[in-house]
């Protein structure tokens, strides 16, 4: 049946508040508009803000980087038209492709989008780094890029616009997953005009050289992207990409009302559900419901998270210099007590597996499964630990609050039974989702859910949540972890080129996370996509990224382009 896209779009205008004259090419029939909803939100456009799946989905279909993600998870080129290292791995030099334009803006004269030089790949880079911008994505150079004579700072020159369309960065020493790096958002190139006339206000006046450009964004209503027709790629038949007319996006908080949208037809797409909305769809087995199958497209995939609870261990945080959660005894304990299978069989309906081997999930491709030894259900160890720690049968156990958000209220409620069950007395508090964010970033709760959502698909973007310089908030270290064994062997494998040798380091210090326990591994994700069945062009990915440069819809078995 033929979609009216249409409709969809003059809803969207009373969103908005309305069409003005200038919106009509909005009102047109028949075309292709892509809807998905965003639940928890979005607070920002701007790349250097791209820090959890909404600001990364828009970021990705505004802007581009050097390099992006292909199919299989490897960096390939985006802007970057060619490249080259040093010897010593030292120094990157990169050719700019030419020919792409920025998206047509105000801030340019007469309004018509300038073309992209290395320049503005200097500026985007050096503002990541700029403590006035308050980036989340600092780290991602700050521990890399080539340092002073004095050690004091960065060097002048770690980022240069050698020519027009050459870009040249140097390194203070090699690190083995920079490509990876380069297909983050927070890498992609913004211009200097739309900063300076925006200022903070850049974030919701987004210019950049994506597939899409901002047309409106009603915070917490709703964002309408539309194609951008000077977009500098086309298919291998030479048809211009993108494909799709806009994107719709809309912010219903309510997960179970989403899905109801999603098979109403409203939607197009819908990527994770809650605990309590996964048996509308899989049955316990994991399987797809009788009655829903052919309805839809489901997708069950592997995906780059590893979901956990944390401790934080400064022991600054803490009243009582022998508190139990400062004990790696107390710790193991309460890792035991758990029956992963059982929680991802009965919370969850076997959408993820079970987290029993270390922090790195079997998604990252290269990483034996399995090869680290994790925590298994064994509630007799966990009450022999705990009798080892000083606390028999959780005698003398103060009550241990552990702070989550809404959408975990069924996992954590689970885990509390559990701990319960070996004599372990566990409280909730539940926040909304910012607020728990904070909590966490700036050590104000000491026993917390997390999870972990790869920025860019390599074993090391685990492993640094435990260096010791990451302290959050301005780093991934968010239990304040410190080891120096697991520091030097973080160090060396950052500047190990050999694949099998850094694979190795990276065994040993998963093998140390597990052994000193600051966080209970849970379980690693799987991420459950919902498409109409007329949608082509997504295919799923460990990232979960919903790029939509390709996205299109068949009508009648045909295709709408």
């Amino acid at each position: 049946m033929l979609r009216q896209f249409g409709k969809y779009l003059l809803a969207a205008a009373v969103l908005l508040g309305g069409c003005t004259a200038a919106d009509t090419s909005l009102e047109q029939e028949n075309m292709k508009v892509f809807r998905y909803n965003q639940a928890e939100g979005l607070s920002s456009l701007d790349p250097a803000f791209a820090r959890n799946q909404a600001n990364v989905w828009a970021a990705t279909n505004l802007y581009n980087g050097l390099f992006r993600l292909n199919e299989d998870m490897y960096p390939e080129k985006d802007l970057a038209e060619a490249w080259d290292v040093s010897e010593d791995g030292t120094v990157y030099t990169f050719t700019i492709r030419r020919g792409v334009y920025f998206h047509d803006s105000e801030v340019f004269e007469g309004g018509k989008g300038r073309e992209v030089k290395a320049q503005d790949f200097v500026y985007s880079f050096k503002r990541i780094l700029d403590p006035a911008t308050a980036s989340t994505g600092a780290w991602i150079f700050s521990d890399k890029v080539k340092r002073n004579a004095a050690g004091t700072g960065y060097d002048e020159n770690w980022i240069e616009a050698v020519e027009d369309y050459k870009l040249v960065l140097r390194l203070e020493k090699p690190f083995a997953p920079l490509m990876e790096i380069f297909t983050m958002p927070y890498t992609y190139v913004v211009p200097k005009e739309a900063v300076d006339k925006w200022g903070k206000d850049f974030r919701k006046h987004a210019v950049g050289t994506g597939p899409f450009k901002l047309k409106t964004w009603d915070e917490g209503n709703s964002l309408v992207m539309l194609k951008n027709t000077n977009y500098f790629k086309k298919d291998d038949v030479g048809k211009q990409l993108p494909y799709l007319d806009a994107v719709m996006v809309s912010f219903i908080q309510d997960r179970n009302q989403e899905l109801l949208s999603f098979q109403q037809g409203k939607l197009d797409f819908m990527s994770g559900l809650q605990a309590n909305s996964v048996d509308l769809v899989l049955d316990k087995n994991g399987e797809v419901r009788n009655e829903l199958k052919g309805r839809f497209v489901v997708q069950k995939v592997p995906y780059l998270n590893t979901e956990y609870i944390g401790f934080q261990l400064d022991k600054a945080a803490y009243k009582e210099a022998n508190h139990p959660v400062l004990d790696k005894r107390f710790r193991q304990a309460m890792s035991y007590a758990i029956n992963r299978e059982e929680l991802i069989k009965y919370v969850y309906n076997n959408l993820g597996t079970p987290g029993t081997a270390g922090i790195i999930p079997p998604a990252i491709k290269y990483f034996k499964e399995n090869s680290t030894k994790g925590y298994d259900y064994q509630p007799a160890k966990a009450e022999a630990l705990l009798k080892e720690a000083g606390y028999p049968g959780g005698k003398g156990l103060p009550a241990i609050k552990l702070y989550t958000t809404v959408q975990s209220k069924a996992m954590v409620e689970y885990l509390q039974k559990q701990w319960a069950a070996v004599g372990i007395p566990v409280e909730i508090e539940i926040n909304m989702t910012p607020t728990h964010q904070e909590l966490i970033d700036n050590s104000k709760v000491n026993f917390f859910r997390g999870s972990w959502l790869a920025d860019y698909p390599d074993a090391e973007n685990y492993l640094a949540l435990f260096h010791s310089q990451h302290f959050s908030p301005s780093g991934p270290n968010k239990t304040h972890f410190v080891n120096p064994t697991y520091d030097s062997l973080y160090i060396k494998s950052r500047f190990e080129s050999e694949g099998f040798m850094r694979l190795d380091l990276y065994h040993k210090m998963d093998e140390i996370i597990m052994q000193e326990a600051p966080v209970i591994v849970l379980f690693y994700d799987e991420v459950l996509r919902l498409t109409q069945n007329n949608v082509t062009g997504l295919e799923p990915n460990a990232m979960n990224i919903l790029d939509l440069e390709r996205a299109d819809f068949m009508q009648g078995g045909v295709l709408a382009n």
